[in-house]
């Protein structure tokens, strides 16, 4: 699942998983002790995996966690969570970059010696346009959408 390398530019599924779980904090609060359990069974994935990441989601002022079967609440108004809030805090993006060059390009072909040059600067332009899309759009936006489905 998300512990598979990720290639390229693919996201692992801590974010989905992450996002589905706030808009079912926020949608089932007022009538479930919305517990890893509860979640678990939304998600269709193992508590462990759900308790990890609302570790993650609490360490980043997300969620508020109570001890045992507690359960779980949001700990700002959802107007306030970014989607990119909420992708730093479950994404180990490593030193920030979303993009992985493979290791060590041939030095002795031109490409090799001058991929990074070619592509640094179009890559981190890629990802500050990706973020700032994720920065506009909250975890209320999404709420709405899903009232859509309904």
């Amino acid at each position: 699942m998300d512990t598979v390398r990720r290639q390229g530019m693919q996201i692992s599924s801590r974010f989905t998983m992450a996002v589905h779980v706030l808009i079912c904090i926020e949608t089932f609060k007022n009538h479930h002790k919305v517990t890893s359990d509860f979640l678990a069974s939304s998600v269709n994935v193992n508590p462990v995996v759900i308790r990890r990441l609302l570790q993650q989601l609490k360490k980043a002022g997300i969620v508020k966690v109570a001890r045992g079967s507690g359960g779980t609440d949001m700990a700002r108004p959802i107007d306030e969570i970014t989607l990119l809030a909420i992708y730093n805090a479950v994404e180990c993006v490593e030193e920030g970059a979303l993009f992985h060059f493979h290791d060590n390009p041939n030095q002795l072909c031109p490409v090799g010696r001058n991929i990074h040059a070619i592509l640094d600067q179009r890559l981190a332009q890629i990802q500050r346009a990706m973020e700032q899309q994720m920065e506009s759009i909250t975890i209320q936006d999404i709420m709405k959408d899903a009232g859509k489905l309904v």
